[in-house]
Parts: structure tokens; C-alpha cells; sequence
């Protein structure tokens, strides 16, 4: 009875915080994982500060979007368009960089579960091999079902599993593995190394965590829970749940890449080379784990991808997000398509993902000043708008946005 009891509550708790796990299933993707574990096993916990400044900024400016949307009414594109002169500008920008980016993005991600999945096949039935495109296509059928009948409280409880079995994985790897905990503690210290694709990863991890894109799904989601002005409380504390939650999970992967592959002097080129070098460390069993927990990852991460062109066209028009509307289903079988281009194209998938990654650095300062002066402006916000902290920490992510911005241009170069 008393178990049932402690359920029940763990269940209501996870409820409450809904838009916040559908955010992690759609940030901590298989571009979190190749970031982080590439990070890790190249520089061991040594740029950990990043990932801890990129999810202290991604809470800023989750509670910035979400509280915005409340108060306003409106979803983030919209409220651009509507507030800022040449705001439909600014609003087209943001719409064709997302899409872009996520585009790239599901290549790689698709490729990657994939490959995972066809190693886990390979090593549970005796070495037997499975085409990718096989992989990918089945994976495909499920996905174009869930969304072709599917609703937002559906996905939501799909994410939820998956950020659960993920979260679950990951920690599981972590205590096979138990990486050094003073490497952890000494990656607090901010520091570039001095190696070619430093800078890059640097970008990469704050793409891939203060992602553009969630700030802008944020207030979408928000809109969807129903939430109004009377939820800014729980909205704070949906914010704070999920940025923690991100920290948790991706410096857990980066603690078990650095704390094996990083002390042995060993690189990450391929994901599946993830798999093949921690099998000896940890067994079958963390093999296997790691296979579920990143291909859970990468589709709970395909869920909000596909959605993102219907919702940000719907959010530009100021119209309601129908997902079963004849335009979003032809742009959700559009992007569908796009998990088969790892197939054709030479790149392998973890270079498009760390490049999707840093790519999505570049579109951070597009996002994060139009709501600063959004959330300032008192014909909007009324009595609600931003105190001297709240301010204080959007200017700080501002900054941190140009600089990482430049990060990922000079890799680029």
C-alpha cells in the first residue's frame, strides 16, 4: 500500500513538470551524448565549466520565455512579430536557422540510433547484421503512426518514459564505470585547452544545452500544458527541474567518458566505438545499457524535431498548433525523410551532430536579447516584468551567447 502510495506521488510530481521533460527529451538527444562523451574523452572533465554555465543560462532564459508566455498569452514568435518593428524579420530568421539546424540535426541522430541499434543486434544475436536503412525505416513507420494519430499529452508521456529509461541508462553506466570524482571537481576551474576543436566543442556543448531552439519550443510547450498567469510558480520550478536534470545527465556522460576513455588516451570518432571501448570496462551489461539509454535518447529527441516546423509556423501565425492539419503532416513526412540522409551522405553522423551542434550556438543572441527587451516592457508585462536579478542573469547569457557565437565561427574558419 505504501509503495503504491510513493508511486502514485512520483507520478503526480512528474506530471507537474511536463513541458520541462518533454525539454530534456528533446535536448539530452545523441548530439548531447557524442558532445559530451567526445568532450570527455578528449579533455577529460576539463571543460565541465561549460556545460555548468550553459545549463545555469538555460534555466535564465527558460523562466524568461516561459513566464513571458504566460503573462502575454502569446507564444515566443508571435510576441516578436508582434512587438518589434521589423519583428516578422527576426522571426523568419529564427524560423529558417531552426529548421535548418534540426534538419542536420536528424540526420545525424537518426544515423546514430541506427548504428546503435544495429550493434546491439550484432552482439545479442552472434554477430548478425541488420542494414541501417532497415533500422531506419522501421523506426520511421512507428514514428509517422504515433504522429499521424498522436496528441501533445500522448507525446508527452512517451518522452517522459524515454527521459526516465535514459536518465536510468546513463546513471547505471556511471556506477559501473565510476569515474574519478577530484577530475570532476577540477573541471569547476574555467579553461580553454590549447588543441585544435577546442573552441568547437565549447560551442558545441552550449548548442547542444542552451539550445535557441528550446527557449523557442518552450513557450510552445508551455501554451499546450495550458498553463495561464496563475502558474508562474510552477513554471519557475518546471524550469529549474529540467535544467538540473540536464546538468545531471549530460555530466554524467561526460564524467564516464573522461574517467575511462580520457585516463587511457583514447579518442571518440564513432559512437560505436563508444560501445566497443566500454565493454571491456564495464561488461555486456554496460554495452547494452549504453545502447538503450542513447537510442532512447535519440528518439525522444526525434519527437520534438519533427514538431518543430508545424509549431513554428503555428507560432509565427498566432494560430493553434494542429499537428493533424493537412500542411503538418506533409512538413512532419518532410523531415521524416531527412533520418535517411546519414545513409547517402560520407559524413559520419557524429561530425553532422557536434557540427549541428555548434551550428545552433550561432542562433543563441537571436534569442536571448529580443527577450530581454520583451520581458521589460511594460505594456506587455504589466507589474510583471524582469527584477534586477532576472535582468542581471539574461545580460550575463547574453554575453556568454556572443562569445560562444564567436567560438563556433572561428572553428568554422
Amino acid at each position: 500500500m505504501k509503495n503504491n502510495k510513493l508511486l502514485k506521488k512520483i507520478l503526480i510530481a512528474i506530471s507537474a513538470v511536463g513541458p520541462g521533460l518533454f525539454l530534456i527529451g528533446y535536448n539530452i538527444g545523441t548530439g548531447s551524448v557524442t558532445t559530451m562523451a567526445k568532450t570527455g574523452a578528449e579533455h577529460g572533465m576539463s571543460l565541465f565549466w561549460a556545460l555548468v554555465l550553459s545549463c545555469i543560462f538555460t534555466y535564465v532564459l527558460m523562466v524568461a520565455y516561459g513566464k513571458v508566455t504566460l503573462v502575454s498569452g502569446k507564444t515566443a514568435l508571435y510576441n516578436f512579430k508582434s512587438e518589434f518593428k521589423l519583428g516578422w524579420l527576426l522571426s523568419l530568421y529564427i524560423i529558417i536557422a531552426l529548421i535548418i539546424g534540426e534538419l542536420l540535426a536528424l540526420m545525424g541522430v537518426m544515423g546514430i540510433v541506427a548504428e546503435l541499434v544495429q550493434e546491439g543486434i550484432r552482439l545479442a544475436f552472434d554477430g548478425l547484421i541488420v542494414n541501417t536503412v532497415w533500422i531506419i525505416l522501421f523506426f520511421v513507420v512507428i514514428l509517422f503512426f504515433l504522429l499521424w494519430y498522436g496528441r501533445y499529452q500522448v507525446f508527452e508521456k512517451i518522452l517522459t518514459a524515454l527521459v526516465v529509461l535514459m536518465g536510468l541508462s546513463f546513471l547505471v553506466v556511471f556506477v559501473l564505470v565510476q569515474p574519478s570524482l577530484s577530475s570532476i571537481l577540477e573541471g569547476m576551474i574555467p579553461g580553454i585547452p590549447d588543441t585544435p576543436g577546442a573552441l568547437g566543442l565549447v560551442a558545441a556543448i552550449t548548442g547542444t544545452t542552451c539550445s535557441a531552439a528550446v527557449f523557442i519550443m518552450r513557450s510552445t510547450v508551455v501554451a499546450e500544458k495550458g498553463w495561464g498567469i496563475q502558474n508562474l510558480k510552477e513554471e519557475k520550478k518546471d524550469a529549474a527541474v529540467s535544467a538540473s536534470m540536464m546538468l545531471l545527465l549530460s555530466g554524467a556522460i561526460m564524467a564516464v567518458a573522461a574517467g575511462t576513455l580520457h585516463i587511457s588516451g583514447l579518442r571518440l570518432e564513432n559512437t560505436i566505438d563508444m560501445i566497443a571501448l566500454f565493454e571491456p570496462i564495464g561488461g555486456k551489461l554496460a554495452a547494452f545499457t549504453l545502447i538503450i539509454g542513447i537510442a532512447g535518447a535519440g528518439i525522444s529527441t526525434i519527437f520534438p524535431i519533427v514538431l518543430i516546423a508545424p509549431w513554428l509556423i503555428a507560432d509565427y501565425r498566432g494560430t493553434p498548433r494542429n499537428i493533424h492539419s493537412t500542411q503538418s503532416r506533409i512538413l512532419i513526412f518532410g523531415a521524416l525523410l531527412f533520418t535517411f540522409g546519414s545513409v547517402f551522405l560520407a559524413e559520419r553522423p557524429p561530425a553532422l551532430m557536434v557540427f549541428s551542434q555548434a551550428f545552433q550556438a550561432c542562433i543563441l543572441p537571436a534569442v536571448a536579447i529580443p527577450i530581454f527587451v520583451l520581458i521589460n516592457k511594460k505594456t506587455l508585462m504589466q507589474k510583471h516584468k524582469a527584477n534586477i536579478k532576472l535582468n542581471l542573469s539574461i545580460i550575463a547569457v547574453i554575453l556568454f551567447s556572443i562569445i560562444t557565437s564567436w567560438f563556433a565561427i572561428a572553428e568554422f574558419l
